[in-house]
């Protein structure tokens, strides 16, 4: 069974940076493509950016571009999720999620695991 445990959330200020960590156990790590998703209270679930599993390509969210940057260790099995130029508006819960032999796509519903998720909060 494939586990997700993310890490690295917290209360920051406006412009600060945070770097977001899911550690994975179970599974074969190096199949997985990686994404990472948020949702703040009354909203649905949005895609932030997306690691590919074999070229390791990445996609992010047009509002996220140029300030977000995600990378995978496949050695320590762990994807993270660098965050900078923090914005009120990038306050949620953010999810990893894992998508065995995945592209790295935008869509939740092609990720079959997910972590339990972690706050981060960007005040103004």
């Amino acid at each position: 069974q494939v586990q997700l445990v993310e890490s690295g959330g917290g209360l920051v200020q406006a412009g600060d940076s945070l770097r977001l960590s899911c550690a994975a156990s179970g599974g074969s790590f190096r199949t997985f493509a990686l994404g990472w998703f948020r949702q703040t209270p009354g909203k649905e679930r949005e895609f932030v950016a997306a690691i590919s599993w074999k070229a390791g390509n990445t996609y992010y969210a047009d509002s996220v571009k140029g300030r977000f940057t995600t990378s995978r260790d496949n050695v320590e099995k762990t994807v993270r999720l660098q965050m900078n130029s923090l914005k009120p508006e990038d306050t949620a819960v953010y999810y990893c999620a894992a998508d065995p032999f995945g592209s790295g796509s935008t869509q939740e519903s092609r990720y079959n695991y997910w972590g339990q998720g972690t706050q981060v909060t960007v005040s103004s």
